[in-house]
């Protein structure tokens, strides 16, 4: 359901290109949503509560146990530092983008955050539901690709970390990567520049490149585990890599557009519950 914002009003406003007019339109809304608390709906409230959360996750992520990653890298900063500025990327970067997403979604008809016509099962059930399935399917993967290579099954934070990394990458990652880009690139290219044409088949581009983004950012850190350049990790971890990335960013985009940022937020979460924390304790 789509939302009625008052927007601000000018006399010229009927002259200026169409994509002035949208961006016009756009800042509207931004001004409405940064509205005192009293105008804020609850979908709003519960995106700045996931946003406090992710932020609080990320700082207490500081003070926890690395693993492999610990070995692999030597901290300039003391943990408190760290906290702060994992708290405050989260807050300002994350959330920030996430929210411009939100607003551009919501003018896209896409569900809110809390929608009231989308029903629990919707929004947490079955996407929790799909994440296990995607869970189970990477352990399978896993096992797959590590036939073709001599590395060994890719790292996993160790617990507890591992289990706070879940809801913080679920949270955080879902704002940015999907959040914050999909909507931005459907916006522009399906609003602006086609007129409003072909929205669908914009949505699924931009969460095509999403996932490559996405899998693409996981890429450096698997460098400085596995401590060799680019062009020495094994095609097959790539693969691996870019697999996993790539099919549950796709999964997070179906949920986000069927059930809102909630669903999206919770099949990556759940899939890295079984992938990280259940198979991380196995191996």
């Amino acid at each position: 359901m789509m939302t009625a914002y008052p927007t601000l009003h000018s006399p010229l406003k009927s002259t200026w290109p169409a994509g002035a007019q949208h961006l016009f339109s756009t800042l509207s809304e931004l001004r409405y949503n940064a509205a005192p608390m009293g105008r804020f709906t609850i979908s709003t409230l519960v995106y700045i509560a996931t946003v406090v959360v992710a932020a609080a996750l990320s700082a207490l992520m500081a003070f926890m146990p690395q693993g492999e990653l610990a070995m692999a890298t030597e901290s300039p900063v003391s943990p408190v530092t760290a906290a702060a500025i994992n708290a405050g990327v989260v807050l300002v970067v994350y959330g920030g983008f996430g929210w411009l997403g939100l607003v551009l979604a919501r003018r896209l008809g896409y569900p809110d955050v809390w929608d009231a016509f989308i029903a629990t099962r919707e929004r947490f059930t079955n996407p929790a539901i799909a994440g296990l399935w995607l869970g189970l399917l990477f352990i399978v993967a896993d096992n797959i690709f590590g036939r073709f290579h001599s590395l060994g099954p890719l790292p996993h934070p160790p617990f507890p970390t591992s289990l706070v990394a879940s809801f913080q990458a679920g949270a955080g990652e879902e704002m940015l990567f999907r959040l914050f880009f999909i909507p931005v690139v459907v916006w522009f290219v399906s609003r602006v520049m086609l007129k409003g044409q072909q929205q669908n088949a914009v949505f699924w581009v931009a969460a095509v490149f999403s996932a490559i983004f996405f899998a693409a950012a996981h890429v450096p850190t698997v460098m400085l585990l596995l401590d060799r350049p680019f062009e020495a990790i094994p095609t097959a971890i790539l693969a691996e890599i870019f697999f996993i990335n790539g099919t549950v960013s796709l999964v997070a985009a179906f949920f986000l557009k069927r059930a809102g940022f909630l669903a999206a937020m919770t099949v990556h979460t759940s899939a890295d519950i079984v992938w990280h924390v259940i198979w991380g304790l196995m191996r």
